[in-house]
């Protein structure tokens, strides 16, 4: 009986911990102004650590891309391949200069560093959301 609840509670664990099709997502704005938000999820994001001459630890973030109306959100989509490329290229960066696996990862930055590279791919990204992030030993 025991060994059934541990497999059932596993069983929601490993539901609840699956990441979510990437795409676009729809809330609306609490404001009261009718004005919708729109946000594209991009796909999670792991990076190398290097430290000196070898790789130290793993970098990982996920982003979600808020932009003002629902035809920017369906061109974002569109253009998915080039902004993440441009996310994996400024968190390499990012990595390579700023990132410890044995301390915390200074989000302000990482912020700073992902919304000027996503950008300069498309001035339409509003906002750069990092959701996710974290740096792990290897």
């Amino acid at each position: 009986m025991r060994g059934n609840k541990t497999l059932a509670m596993l069983g929601v664990i490993a539901a609840a911990a699956s990441p979510l099709p990437a795409g676009q997502a729809f809330a609306s704005g609490g404001g009261g102004g009718g004005e919708a938000l729109h946000l594209v999820k991009m796909e999670p994001i792991a990076v190398p650590i290097v430290d000196s001459d070898r790789v130290a630890g793993t970098l990982n973030f996920q982003l979600v891309l808020e932009v003002h109306d629902a035809a920017t959100a369906e061109k974002l989509t569109a253009a998915m391949p080039n902004l993440r490329m441009a996310a994996i290229a400024s968190g390499l960066e990012f990595a390579r200069l700023d990132a410890s696996a044995l301390r915390a990862v200074n989000v302000a930055d990482l912020d700073k560093t992902l919304t000027g590279a996503l950008k300069t791919v498309s001035p339409d990204v509003g906002r750069v959301l990092i959701v996710e992030v974290g740096a792990s030993q290897n």
